[in-house]
This record gives C-alpha cells, sequence and structure tokens, in this order.
C-alpha cells in the first residue's frame, strides 16, 4: 500500500476516485474474457452480468487503487499469493563518530512497517451457476466475500532517540496508520487515518539519598531517580464512502492530547517507587461528541521478593 500511501486528505481521496474508475477497466477484463460483445453495456454503461456492484469487478478494483497497482494487469484473486512485506529499520552508525561519541550515550534513528490484507466470512455460493445471475443482473460467483481488509501502520514513520553526556533523554516521532475495509454486502467503504506525533523527554538523577524511620529503626536508602515526560498529538478520522450513492461521510474521528508523566526511584534493588500523572484531552470530529479530559494520578510501590 506504500504507492497511496500519502494520496488521501480527509474526504478527498485520490485512491477511492481510482477505485470508481477502475471498475469499469476490471468489467471489460471479465466481459473480454467471457466473451461478452463489447456492445452489450447495462444503463451505467457496465458490461451485461458485470456492474458495478459485482464482487468480481469490485475486489480487483479496490485492491489495484489502494495499492498502486495497473487495472489492466492487476490479479482478479481475492486472495493473495505473495506475503506482503513488513520491516523494522534501526540505524545506529552515528555513534561511530567521534563528534557524537563526545556528546552522546545513545544516538538512534529508526523506521517500522506492518501492512496486511484479509478477507472475512466468506462462503461457496450453493446457488451457482456457471451462467446464471443474480437479482441485480450479475453473473454469479462460486465465492461469496463479505469484508476485503486492507491494513498499513507506519510504527515509527519516523523515529529519533538519544541520550546526551549529562543523562539528559530525548525522543522525537511521527506515527501514521490507515485500515480500510469494503463490505461487499453494502458497498460501503469504511476508511479510517491517524496521524500521531510524540515528543519525549527524560533525565536520571543518580545516587538520591533518602533516609526513612519505618519500623523504628533508621534507615539510609540511595538510588537512581528516572524521571520521563512525554506529550503526543493524535488525530484520527473515520469516512464511510458509498460506492452506490458516491456520497462521504465523516462518522468518527477526534485529536488527542495526551501527556505523561513519571518519576521512578529504585530505593534498592527489590523496592521501587512510582509517580505518576496522566492528563489526556480529547475533541471530537462530530458535533453530537463532547469534549473528554481524563486524569489519572498516584503513587506505586513495588516489592520483589526473591534475587
Amino acid at each position: 500500500m506504500l504507492r497511496t500511501s500519502f494520496s488521501g486528505d480527509g474526504l478527498a481521496s485520490t485512491a477511492f476516485e481510482d477505485l470508481k474508475t477502475n471498475r469499469l477497466i476490471i468489467a471489460g477484463r471479465l466481459a473480454a474474457a467471457r466473451g461478452i460483445p463489447t456492445g452489450n453495456v447495462d444503463a451505467d454503461g457496465f458490461p451485461t452480468g458485470y456492474g458495478k456492484t459485482n464482487q468480481a469487478v469490485l475486489i480487483p478494483a479496490f485492491l489495484a487503487a489502494y495499492t498502486g497497482a495497473d487495472p489492466n494487469s492487476v490479479s482478479m484473486e481475492a486472495k493473495r499469493s505473495f506475503p506482503l512485506p513488513n520491516w523494522n529499520m534501526q540505524y545506529t552508525g552515528f555513534m561511530r563518530l567521534k563528534s557524537f561519541k563526545k556528546r552522546f550515550n545513545r544516538f538512534a534513528i529508526s523506521h517500522g512497517y506492518r501492512a496486511s490484507h484479509t478477507l472475512n466470512a466468506f462462503a461457496t455460493n450453493l446457488d451457482y451457476q456457471a451462467n446464471g445471475t443474480d437479482q441485480s443482473g450479475n453473473f454469479m460467483n462460486k465465492i461469496l466475500y463479505t469484508n476485503v481488509n486492507l491494513v498499513e501502520q507506519f510504527n515509527p514513520l519516523l523515529k529519533l532517540d538519544f541520550e546526551l553526556k549529562n543523562s539528559l533523554q530525548v525522543s522525537a516521532e511521527v506515527r501514521k496508520d490507515r485500515a480500510l475495509s469494503l463490505s461487499l454486502d453494502n458497498n460501503l467503504l469504511t476508511e479510517t487515518s491517524g496521524d500521531e506525533w510524540i515528543v519525549g523527554m527524560g533525565y536520571r538523577i543518580k545516587n538520591v539519598k533518602f533516609k526513612t524511620n519505618i519500623g523504628g529503626k533508621s534507615t539510609k536508602l540511595k538510588g537512581d531517580i528516572n524521571i520521563k515526560a512525554d506529550l503526543s498529538v493524535r488525530d484520527n478520522i473515520t469516512l464511510i464512502r458509498n460506492l452506490d450513492l458516491l456520497s462521504d461521510q465523516v462518522t468518527a474521528g477526534q485529536r488527542l492530547w495526551s501527556l505523561k508523566m513519571s518519576a521512578d526511584y529504585g530505593l534498592s534493588r527489590n523496592f521501587n517507587a512510582l509517580f505518576f500523572y496522566d492528563h489526556a484531552f480529547s475533541k471530537f470530529a462530530i458535533s453530537t461528541a463532547f469534549p473528554q479530559t481524563n486524569i489519572r494520578a498516584g503513587i506505586t510501590l513495588r516489592y520483589n521478593f526473591g534475587n
């Protein structure tokens, strides 16, 4: 799906326009393979038996549009015969440079990508006949599919993570994801997409002393305090695109701001104390949903028994 990963912008979608155009090309290929004369067309201009709602037309048109393939050569099969590529990459080669070694304890750039293609609830058509047609006038298909789903995630699209010599940790990350579900029962395409930006900072305070009189006995403890803070902003939106009515509608979506802070203090090898504060604020894309704020804060004490 890499060829179309950045083609959409809200209601506008180049890939969806390609889907609508691809249907006629795919229908023409199917009609030619079946030997149907070019003049035999329905009211929408599609070859007789291969209308715009025939799943044999929709599935290849959908896969060609959202994978950036040529509709004149794309496979007509709903199933894939070759696995989709997925990868995770991290580059730490800058630490070989002397200028980086003087200033950083760690410096890494990373990128990851995952994609999946799934088919839901498909079954053999028990009413199938070689030249039979359904109520819509389309030729029957041997296998009936319910949903075709395409999902991709850039997790992350790009991440920069480093630690300075003074123990200051900084990270910046961009994520992107997209999920597409084509329903063949009602010819609806549900498209969910999200973009997220994350900035994080951390600092380690070494050898912090702590005195306690628990149990009437004075005890001195010493450990490191790890302070972390992450600020993230995520935009996501869900659209339903109707192939019959050629209409697009926003059904869900929100902008979510999130601030997470924590301080972790190792009082001993087995005893750990954690203070945390999480603040999340979301504003929804539809008028029927109200803004929400969630705040979580507290202290966690953890003791590990054994070595």
